[in-house]
């Protein structure tokens, strides 16, 4: 990012890290295409001086939530802390972006990403990741009580299942946020470096 260039602009990606990758796709094949074109978005976003938000997850063994949710888990609770495998996907990171622990689906929980945003001067947020019907579509929704201008690339949220990530998109788009595909998100902020409210 520019010296000076305040960002109106942030991508949150959530969960995008080595542990959740399968909820991408099992085929490693597919999954390097996926990433490859997400991390080309990114890299736009980059380029345009705005700024790309890791949302890490990493879950407390001791939270009741927690030990409730995985409690019939195979292999245990997901994303503890100290593992490798948890670290964000190094071929979507770059030394510029950031990165915020959350502890919940939502990006927002028990941290300080809103304060974070208010600081940069971030007006719009795009949400994107894993996974779409979970923690984007809470991420996406607690964004917009918070009085940001949500966007959803089409292209840019993952799932197991297409049927959950349609399922979200639509209401998403009928509730918070504008769906639209990636190169469309870049094509605007390349016109007038912000991104129009929901009408």
């Amino acid at each position: 990012m520019e010296i000076g260039v305040t960002p109106k602009v942030a991508v949150l990606t959530n969960d995008l890290q080595y542990e959740f990758t399968y909820k991408i796709s099992k085929s490693p094949e597919e999954l390097e295409e996926k990433l490859t074109k997400f991390n080309e978005f990114l890299n736009g976003i980059r380029n345009l001086n705005h700024q790309v938000i890791h949302l890490q997850l990493i879950n407390d063994p001791n939270d009741p939530a927690v030990q409730k949710r995985y409690k019939n888990r195979e292999g245990g609770i997901p994303a503890l802390t100290g593992r490798p495998e948890n670290q964000i996907l190094k071929t979507i990171s770059h030394s510029s972006d950031i990165v915020v622990v959350k502890g919940r689906d939502t990006g927002f929980y028990n941290n300080d990403l809103d304060g974070i945003l208010k600081k940069l001067g971030v007006n719009s947020v795009i949400v994107t990741g894993l996974q779409t019907h979970v923690c984007v579509q809470t991420t996406a929704a607690d964004a917009y009580f918070r009085g940001y201008n949500v966007w959803v690339p089409s292209d840019g949220v993952f799932a197991p299942s297409i049927d959950d990530t349609n399922r979200a998109l639509e209401w998403l788009a009928n509730y918070c946020a504008t769906v639209a595909s990636s190169s469309e998100i870049l094509a605007l902020l390349e016109k007038q470096d912000d991104l129009p409210e929901r009408s």
